[in-house]
């Protein structure tokens, strides 16, 4: 409705200045908003505020002008001109008729559309490190990374969805040294577990692994491993891998490392799996390591002249590009920097050929944009190619009290446990509710509800309400023909706005993509549960005579497919019957 709209009032400008009253170029597009106010019509444009100056014209004397050259058409029923020059625009019923058909016809495609221009974006979320399974702070950057995703496609982009695997860096090395501990108490050595080494259930689960393999062939002196350790934890820490790795052999210490990685990843991946969330590509950080990449990338930012040498380290003139200070992309031994490995990765995105890049970070990584996006300058691409998007972490209550969590010490809520406590449905539907950069307190009580005050419940029953109207018509054998009903006969105000918030969906969907806010989906899906609830409770759709049954059957089809297509967007389920 709204390009419809839109082509109207260019009309309107074209005959104007084909006439001589103005002298303006045609906008290539005129924006038309959804009015707040109903008494203010159906939609909004101020095309006539933003021509009056090179018109040479009072707003409201130029909007006037441009109503009296509108083609005649369908679609409007009235408009005024209003405040300092808005132009109201109120529509006919048949509009927003029209649009059940419409709905109807396209099924699950309704609401799709090519304003994206297949450009092609890439965008990365989880990305945890490989130490342990996913929690529920991951499970929000998951639910938002994918409905993101899910959106932007509606939209008509190219997006791809990529997990980083941050395999190369010192916490797998925590890992690694944390599982032989554990291998080491399964061999019968006896010593005080470091209480800054990973504590979980998992890492025991992978040392048993091991030494169901490889029995003792892995053991050492334990003197030789825990004797004499530093009292600092993270040089504690520090000096257990060094012993490890010199005991061990770089391949047999690459063979823990290796197992616990891979066993993590692919309990990560099952995990998100089951919580709906797949993934295009798995990158792995190691590659960048193994490879030339981050060579590469360092000569290219020579070239460019921006690395410079001091106290035996290698920098990058972040500074140039805002950064607070410049950052080390080399150590003096001669080892990278995870800045190091980000430089490399990006540089890899837009090798690929990415037009865009989308990071989905959690919030403590604010710091970190200025230096990744100087980072692309530097290599000769535009930074703003890169957005960052921080996804604030998620608070747990049960029974009102806050649940306590600590990633390290193992104490931690799982995403796992989290979907057999509420179920996926709930939990993605929670999370999609709110914006990701506000912080989020998760009801579980509320979740695991069934009442209208359990959001995602509200929204399912709609669905399975429709469905049901339609089993009943089949139990009684009543006959209809939806392709055949008179949408005139829906005259009371509740089915016309019902209409309104259905003809609403292409807006949303177009809007969320733009913007990166899938929360508007969520949004939009509750209303529209809303609109549908009040309807069913105060109008019979079966218990009525033939021609009226038919056209508000036809009405509630059409918003069974819309909120079908909203809750896949959100990745939630539109159960038949509940």
């Amino acid at each position: 409705m709204r390009q419809e709209l839109s082509d109207l009032l260019k009309i309107s400008v074209s005959a104007l200045i084909e006439e001589g009253v103005i002298s303006v170029d045609v906008p290539a597009d005129v924006y038309i908003e959804r009015t707040r106010q109903r008494d203010h019509g159906d939609f909004a444009c101020n095309i006539a505020m933003i021509l009056a100056k090179p018109a040479r014209m009072k707003p409201r004397d130029l909007a006037n002008l441009l109503l009296s050259r509108l083609p005649q058409n369908t679609l409007i029923d009235r408009t005024e001109v209003a405040g300092p020059g808005f132009i109201n625009i109120f529509l006919t019923h048949d509009a927003f008729y029209k649009l059940i058909p419409v709905v109807r016809k396209a099924g699950d495609s309704y609401g799709c559309c090519d304003a994206g221009e297949q450009k092609r974006i890439l965008v990365e979320f989880v990305s945890a490190n490989p130490t342990g399974p996913l929690h529920v702070g991951h499970g929000r950057g998951a639910a938002y990374g994918d409905v993101l995703v899910r959106v932007l496609r509606a939209a008509g982009y190219d997006a791809a969805s990529e997990y980083y695997i941050n395999d190369a860096g010192r916490q797998m090395d925590i890992l690694a040294v944390s599982v032989f501990l554990r291998y080491l108490e399964l061999c019968g050595e006896e010593f005080e577990f470091p209480d800054n080494a990973y504590q979980g259930d998992y890492v025991f689960d992978i040392a048993a692994s091991l030494h169901r393999d490889l029995g003792e062939d892995l053991r050492q002196p334990l003197n030789a491993v825990t004797g004499s350790l530093p009292a600092d934890g993270d040089q504690l820490l520090d000096t257990l891998i060094e012993r490890a790795k010199t005991l061990l052999g770089k391949e047999r210490f690459t063979q823990i490392h290796d197992l616990a990685r891979d066993t993590l990843v692919d309990d990560i991946r099952k995990d998100l799996s089951q919580f709906r969330v797949t993934f295009d590509h798995w990158f792995s950080e190691s590659t960048l390591v193994t490879g030339n990449a981050v060579a590469r990338a360092v000569e290219k930012l020579t070239k460019n002249g921006l690395m410079y040498e001091k106290d035996g380290a290698l920098w990058l003139r972040t500074t140039d590009y805002g950064d607070e200070k410049d950052r080390v992309v080399i150590r003096a031994n001669g080892n990278h920097t995870y800045f190091a490995t980000d430089i490399a990765y990006h540089l890899d995105k837009f090798e690929r050929g990415f037009d865009h890049a989308i990071n989905i970070w959690g919030a403590d990584h604010h710091g970190y944009i200025k230096r990744v996006k100087a980072s692309i300058a530097g290599l000769g691409q535009e930074p703003d190619a890169l957005t960052v998007l921080l996804v604030q972490f998620a608070v747990l209550y049960r029974n009102g009290e806050k649940v306590s969590m600590s990633t390290r010490s193992g104490q931690f809520v799982t995403l796992r446990e989290l979907r057999q406590e509420v179920g996926t449905d709930a939990a993605r539907f929670f999370y999609a509710l709110r914006k990701p950069e506000q912080h989020m307190d998760f009801d579980l009580d509320l979740a695991k509800s069934q009442s209208s005050d359990n959001p995602v419940y509200y929204v399912q029953y709609a669905h399975a309400r429709i469905c049901s109207v339609f089993k009943q018509l089949l139990e009684k054998d009543i006959a209809v023909d939806l392709d055949d009903s008179d949408f005139g006969l829906l005259t009371e105000e509740r089915e016309l706005d019902l209409l309104r918030e259905l003809s609403r969906y292409p807006e949303v969907v177009e809007t969320a993509a733009r913007s990166y806010e899938p929360h508007l989906v969520a949004y939009y899906v509750r209303d529209l549960a809303n609109e549908f609830h009040t309807y069913y409770n105060a109008h019979p759709f079966i218990a009525t005579d033939a021609p009226l049954r038919n056209a508000r059957l036809s009405l509630i089809d059409a918003t069974r497919v819309v909120l079908a297509n909203a809750l896949t967007l959100l990745g939630v389920s539109a159960p038949s019957s509940m």
